[in-house]
C-alpha cells in the first residue's frame, strides 16, 4: 500500500493561487491512479479531480474545471494539484488519494490510501 502526505495548503485570498503536493511512498507510485478529494466543515468529501497512472487521462469535477490542474511526477513519487482563481466555495481540507483500478472512479471508497490532508482556506 502507498503513503501519502499532502502539503501546500494555506490561507489565500479570493482569486488566487495555491499549489498543493502530495508525496508518496511505499509501492510502486506509478502503478496507482491519483485523485484529490476536499471536504468542507458539515459537508461529505467530495471529488475535485482524478489522474492515470500515466498522467495521460485526467477527470475534473465540474465546478473546478478550467480553474485547477492536475499532474504528477512518477519518477519522484509526487502528484500536484495547481489552483487558480480560488474562491471562498473552494474552503476546506484538501485530500489527496490513491486507487489501484485502471477504471476512472471517483468515489472516496474507491480509493485505498489517503493522506491526512492539507487545510486551504479562501478569504472574499
Amino acid at each position: 500500500q502507498v503513503q501519502l502526505f499532502e502539503s501546500g495548503g494555506g490561507l489565500v485570498q479570493a482569486g488566487g493561487s495555491l499549489r498543493l503536493s502530495c508525496a508518496a511512498s511505499g509501492m510502486a507510485f506509478s502503478t496507482y491512479a491519483v485523485g484529490w478529494f476536499r471536504q468542507a466543515p458539515g459537508q461529505e468529501r467530495e471529488f475535485v479531480v482524478r489522474i492515470s497512472r500515466d498522467g495521460y487521462s485526467t477527470n475534473y469535477a465540474d465546478s473546478v474545471k478550467g480553474r485547477f490542474t492536475i499532474s504528477r511526477d512518477n519518477a519522484n513519487n509526487m502528484a500536484y494539484l495547481q489552483m487558480n482563481s480560488l474562491r471562498p466555495e473552494d474552503t476546506a481540507v484538501y485530500y489527496c488519494a490513491a486507487d489501484r483500478s485502471k477504471i476512472v472512479r471517483t468515489r472516496p471508497r474507491d480509493f485505498d490510501s489517503w493522506g491526512q490532508g492539507t487545510q486551504v482556506t479562501v478569504s472574499s
